[in-house]
């Protein structure tokens, strides 16, 4: 039996979606169909949906907290935070209350909260997995993918949403190795570590584009923030974060925004024209280890997976041996278009090689709701 977990952003039938937002529970009715992406756990007969998971405000903020609905408890550093706003999902598989569990990514929010919990997420392809009945956060950036505790787990989660998918027979050949300014010594240490383990042809490739992408990036899942959700700005029981959130998106013009979409397509291409001579690129999910839950505002959570969102390729977020941290070091692999075959290859060799870390579970999550 697989058991399944689903973010409270997707709808299942008989269940009320909240998006983790009080304002939306109040007016919400249980749904009564499930969101399209379910529909291969419904036919496999392995497949079992054991609940639904925490997540943060209308799945806003990379954090994971949610202090009305609760803040999951990260099982491997319950000091730090369980990365968001999947938070509930990657803490459900990290305390084995699930063996995978679907969640979305809109600038990171699958790969965030496994680098923060030590587990497996896989962010498909923009479009690739259907999104009726998926809470919005911004339409033209919204993903739903995976987590696991090991690759096998997301390569079952993906093949549970796309029937028939699998994965490629041989991993990449050749791996190009991105580097960042901020970046801590220990985390490219030790994602350096890990790909020289896996044996893998790595070599170093720029992307002097993906620091301008903040710009396009926030212009986007702000300005489509307000237009999906401008009747909730003020509204009881929205809390202030979203409610700046949807503010500022308000700023934002149609003639902006299709500056953004424009950007888009230029870093897309800028992407493409690298992942042409290199099959996978390597870098860190995070920049630092997972921050504490006392010292959180400062990080900036997404820089490192933001990008991928906004030109849609697929990404895949791995811990990697650490020891001597309190968290394992999360290495991200992004492939081409539609790569999700060969990002899983590739992982999968790479986790064959490592003596991968085993959570050391401090306490359960818990990341499914009551």
């Amino acid at each position: 039996m697989v058991r399944v977990a689903v973010k409270d952003a997707i709808d299942v039938a008989g269940s009320v979606t909240t998006a983790g937002c009080v304002a939306v529970r109040a007016r919400a009715v249980p749904a009564t169909v499930d969101a399209a992406c379910l529909a291969g756990v419904r036919a496999d007969r392995t497949a079992v949906i054991v609940g639904k998971t925490t997540l943060t405000e209308l799945c806003v903020s990379p954090v994971g907290d949610n202090p009305v609905f609760g803040t999951p408890v990260n099982p491997l550093a319950p000091d730090r935070i369980p990365g968001g706003s999947s938070s509930g999902s990657a803490v459900a598989v990290a305390a084995g209350e699930a063996d995978v569990a679907l969640g979305t990514d809109t600038g990171g929010s699958v790969r965030i909260p496994a680098a923060c919990c030590g587990v497996v997420g896989l962010k498909p392809t923009w479009g690739r997995i259907p999104t009726a009945g998926v809470w919005p956060l911004a339409p033209s950036l919204d993903v739903v993918g995976a987590l696991a505790r090991d690759v096998a787990g997301v390569v079952t989660g993906m093949r549970l949403l796309e029937p028939g998918w699998s994965v490629a027979a041989r991993p990449a050949g050749t791996v190009g190795r991105l580097r960042f300014a901020g970046v801590e010594a220990v985390v490219d240490e030790r994602v350096d570590a890990a790909l020289s383990a896996a044996g893998l042809d790595v070599c170093e490739v720029e992307l002097p584009g993906w620091d301008a992408t903040v710009d396009a990036f926030y212009a986007i899942i702000l300005g489509e923030l307000w237009r999906a959700h401008h009747g909730l700005l003020d509204a009881a029981g929205v809390g202030d974060h979203v409610n700046g959130g949807i503010r500022v998106g308000r700023a934002i013009t149609d003639e902006r925004l299709d500056e953004a979409y424009s950007a888009r397509l230029a870093w897309r291409a800028e992407l493409t024209a690298v992942l042409e001579n290199v099959d996978v690129l390597a870098l860190p999910t995070l920049p630092t280890q997972p921050p504490t839950l006392d010292d959180y505002a400062h990080h900036r959570l997404t820089e490192l997976t933001a990008p991928v969102n906004l030109a849609g390729n697929p990404a895949l977020s791995m811990p990697v041996p650490s020891p001597g941290l309190p968290v394992p070091v999360s290495l991200q692999l992004i492939g081409p278009m539609d790569g999700e075959d060969l990002l899983c290859a590739t992982a999968l060799a790479i986790e064959a090689r490592l003596t991968r870390p085993g959570p050391a579970i401090t306490r359960p999550g818990p990341g499914l709701m009551p």
